[in-house]
């Protein structure tokens, strides 16, 4: 009922087409590979394999679409490992018509549909089985030594949840020298987009 929904609201889209429905897990990689699409909306759970697995199975392919996850709960934890897998951000199953469309079109566009008070509520009151861990702390710490000094005080404002323009603000940087950090950290560190950035922040001060 819940995929009929959204097939009923951005069919009337015109610059968003529908190229495929999935009702398994399994169904997703076959229908990618075969669709190419560049975006996909993906339910957490769903029967058959997850939508987790399936997340982390699109984001090993080579030139995989972004993945946006479906939940009724704005702090699940499948979120926060959904996002550790490379998803480009989350939406509430409730959302408007009109901010589902505006979503799909900035993670087409290339931006992570996360927002800032969201990141920190993310990062600071969802754990992941229980916390990163010793080691995943350690992992974290040492990613980041990687970093420059600037790079790593952008990288820590990334974690704050701060937007760009915050960041330039804050650093006396202008926005498109900001990006243009952010672009470098992602490259270094080997992370999708800037919630993975965020994320490793946190489990590298846990």
């Amino acid at each position: 009922m819940v995929r009929a929904g959204l097939s009923m609201i951005l069919g009337g889209v015109a610059d968003i087409e529908i190229v495929a429905e999935a009702a398994d897990g399994s169904e997703v990689p076959p229908l990618v590979g075969e669709h190419r699409p560049d975006v996909v909306l993906m339910d957490i759970r769903m029967p058959g394999i997850d939508g987790l697995t399936a997340t982390e199975t699109l984001r090993r392919t080579s030139e995989p679409p972004e993945v946006v996850v479906l939940t009724t709960f704005h702090a699940d934890a499948q979120v926060l490992r959904a996002l550790r897998a490379g998803a480009a951000g989350f939406l509430l199953k409730d959302i408007a018509p009109g901010d589902l469309v505006q979503a799909i079109r900035k993670v087409a566009a290339g931006e992570p549909i996360l927002s800032p008070a969201v990141t920190r509520q993310l990062i600071t009151h969802v754990s992941d089985g229980g916390g990163p861990g010793e080691e995943r702390g350690e992992r974290a710490r040492k990613l980041l030594e990687r970093l420059s000094e600037r790079e790593r005080e952008v990288a820590m404002a990334v974690g704050q949840g701060k937007s760009n323009a915050d960041i330039g603000r804050e650093l006396y940087m202008s926005v498109p020298t900001v990006k243009a950090h952010v672009s470098r950290i992602l490259t270094k560190l080997g992370l999708n987009n800037r919630v993975q950035v965020a994320l490793l922040v946190y489990d590298a001060a846990s």
